[in-house]
């Protein structure tokens, strides 16, 4: 469902993504981890389409700035960009106007609800509490329901009931055959959702590995990015299936 190919994005002399290659499937949840500076926004920007880049990047098949390929993802971004001047259920109707959706208020009703936002429908962006935003963040980004969703360290500033309705949903998209790729550098906020695991440093692919790779491997996910991000030049303490710079990669 999304296949990112040789991406390569460089600021001036700065390598941000540097030939990062990777294919994920439907059904299926991706963690992107990596300490901080490591390139995880750079590209999860780089796929939703606002960088320009240097590789290939195709959606469902599309080319990821085509309108084809638009209609099919969603990106919830680590800090929300709300307008100050709508109202919660103005912004749930912007975004549903955006994407012509026609039979939405349902939906959005129950995410509002699901996220403790029902009651806060007429208050405007900028009188909400930081929270109270991502939330809004979050309930804006799953709106149109996408086929593949971005999701750029969606659990800060969430409260514990948020945490665990955004967990759940999560987990019902990708019942329902969804793609999900979730950056974060918190492991434990998602060391229980994940199918494969990608860990990048200084703009590379160090690993990329399912649950069932790694657990045969008899290391956590907490022990494989340690033993990756703090003795990256030790070739013995790398997976079978983890990448170095310039090896290829599925």
């Amino acid at each position: 469902m999304l296949n990112v190919s040789h991406v390569t994005k460089k600021y001036g002399n700065v390598i941000a993504c540097n030939n990062v290659s990777f294919q994920l499937f439907p059904g299926s949840i991706t963690v992107l981890l990596g300490p901080n500076g490591a390139g995880k926004s750079t590209l999860m920007k780089a796929i939703i389409g606002f960088l320009r880049y240097d590789g290939a990047i195709t959606v469902g098949g599309f080319k990821n700035k085509t309108s084809e390929a638009r209609r099919l993802m969603g990106y919830i971004p680590e800090m929300p960009s709300l307008y100050p001047n709508l109202t919660v259920s103005e912004h749930m109707e912007f975004i549903a106007r955006a994407y012509r959706l026609s039979q939405y208020k349902e939906w959005a009703k129950d995410l509002l609800d699901r996220f403790e936002l029902s009651d806060k429908s007429k208050k405007f962006g900028d009188e909400l509490s930081k929270g109270m935003q991502q939330k809004l963040n979050i309930c804006l980004g799953l709106l149109p329901e996408p086929k593949v969703l971005l999701l750029d360290e969606p659990m800060i500033g969430l409260d514990p009931h948020a945490i665990k309705e955004l967990k759940t949903l999560m987990e019902e998209m990708r019942g329902e055959g969804k793609t999900l790729l979730v950056s974060t550098h918190i492991i434990d906020s998602v060391d229980m959702l994940w199918d494969r695991t990608i860990i990048m440093q200084n703009g590379t692919i160090r690993a990329n590995v399912t649950r069932e790779e790694l657990k045969a491997d008899g290391r956590t996910l907490e022990q494989l990015f340690f033993d990756i991000t703090e003795c990256i030049n030790r070739r013995d303490i790398t997976h079978p299936n983890a990448h170095t710079p310039g090896e290829e990669q599925p």
